[in-house]
């Protein structure tokens, strides 16, 4: 009976866990996938796959998703389309999209605050909330825009789309070519393409200049459309700069490098350390051993002498006076003659105060503190 016991309760396991699995396959809803806001690869509502679509139709659409120094300069008539870009280029960036327009080609800039493209100028307005847009030879259109941008115009400007507020769209000359500004990004969104009057808008704005192919930049989009580091090399160039990050690497090896925290030994710290020091001068003083003291100090600051100002350690403090005139600059030469025979008399006495042992440790200390600077 238990062999049999056992049976059924890894079989009723075994149910329990498929009909589990089977649950969660069919009651699984995977997440959307998530696209940028105006790139042409994105059909959710703020992408702009539909128009691109709709031109690519035509033979005349292609996507440019290469550094705009690399765009033609020659008179081949294109027109680029730059909708919400999501950084304002360098400024060699900027001369080469200048270079591509005075070569005779068109940018059509599609922004909510062109402020900074271009030398572009905006103005803030009230918006009206009226959804009537007019053309050059006054046709009005339907447009749902509520943008309190308008855009500032120069005399050799030209108007392309108004409303009551002012300029939408105004076309500038750039040489050969022209630019093409506008603030109403929104009308080429796959959400807002067929409402209201937005399509026979954009067609009018892309026949404002004629063109023989049309280009949609992603390069403005930056992320995975944008050029990375592996693009920009060759990759031989790469193969060399992974090489040699690892021949340096084996070679500090080599020679022993170690990259971490630096660990001092115990030994030395507890020998060497200011506890230490602390306590043997405490002993000195408990034990009223001035003298002593003193000559150590007296020592030690003889061999900084030596090591800093080069004075031989076997000359006596008496003999130093010509030496001192030369290096000691903080103390008069009048009163060096009376430092070292105070000194030389205080190391010859058997026994100090603890008034003489503070004076001369004191001065001893400005000594040390001047030779080691």
């Amino acid at each position: 009976m238990k062999p049999l016991s056992k049976i059924r309760t890894w079989l009723g396991l075994a149910i329990l866990l498929s009909l589990f699995l089977v649950f969660s396959y069919f009651s699984y809803s995977p997440k959307p996938q998530y696209y940028p806001e105006y790139v042409t690869d994105s059909p959710s509502p703020t992408g702009v796959k539909a128009f691109y679509t709709y031109v690519k139709r035509g033979n005349a659409g292609e996507l440019w998703s290469h550094s705009p120094e690399l765009l033609s300069s020659d008179i081949d008539h294109e027109l680029l389309i730059m909708v919400e870009p999501t950084f304002i280029p360098e400024k060699e960036e900027m001369n080469a999209y200048i270079n591509f327009m005075k070569a005779g080609n068109t940018i059509m800039l599609l922004q909510n605050d062109p402020q900074g493209m271009f030398d572009v100028k905006t103005r803030s307005v009230d918006p009206n909330g009226k959804m009537k847009v007019f053309t050059q030879n006054r046709t009005s259109f339907r447009a749902q825009f509520d943008s309190a941008i308008r855009l500032q115009t120069k005399k050799e400007d030209e108007v392309l789309l108004y409303d009551q507020a002012g300029p939408i769209a105004v076309k500038q000359a750039y040489g050969n070519g022209h630019l093409i500004v506008a603030i109403a990004p929104e009308w080429i969104t796959n959400g807002n393409l067929l409402k209201k009057d937005h399509l026979p808008l954009l067609l009018y704005l892309l026949n404002a200049e004629k063109s023989d192919s049309i280009l949609f930049d992603e390069y403005i989009h930056g992320g995975e459309n944008a050029p990375t580091f592996w693009h920009v090399y060759p990759m031989w160039f790469l193969l060399l700069v992974i090489q040699g990050v690892l021949l340096v690497a084996l070679w500090l090896w080599f020679k022993g490098k170690r990259f971490g925290p630096i660990f001092v030994p115990r030994e030395e710290s507890v020998r060497f350390s200011d506890e230490g020091v602390q306590a043997l001068a405490a002993w000195y003083l408990r034990g009223k051993r001035y003298h002593d003291s003193i000559v150590i100090q007296a020592d030690y600051v003889k061999l900084l002498l030596q090591e800093r100002w080069q004075i031989p350690y076997i000359k006596d403090w008496k003999d130093l006076s010509s030496y001192f005139e030369r290096k000691w600059s903080q103390l008069p030469i009048s009163e060096i003659g009376p430092f070292l025979a105070g000194l030389v008399n205080i190391l010859e006495k058997e026994k100090i105060t603890k008034q003489e042992y503070l004076l001369w440790s004191k001065k001893l200390e400005q000594l040390r503190k001047e030779v080691e600077e």
